[in-house]
């Protein structure tokens, strides 16, 4: 599996009730983690106006890239 790029805008495919966020909400990528010598992703999730309303930690198959305009497959 290649690496998620930083500032990729991704959206998680499970609810994490824990966390208040649910399937299909979108964030972005801002930093590489490692858990446990396993690769995590610090994820920031921001409303309309830019405010933070969570900061997550989450491990790279808990999300999936968006992609804004037409790339190969």
């Amino acid at each position: 599996m290649s690496r998620i790029r930083l500032l990729s805008s991704v959206a998680l495919i499970e609810d994490l009730p824990t966390q208040n966020l649910t399937k299909g909400q979108i964030g972005t990528v801002v930093e590489y983690l490692e858990r446990q010598e396993e690769e995590a992703l610090l994820v920031e999730f921001a409303d309309d106006q830019g405010r933070t309303y969570a900061m997550v930690d989450l491990k790279p198959e808990q999300v999936i890239v968006l992609h804004r305009k037409t790339e190969a497959a």
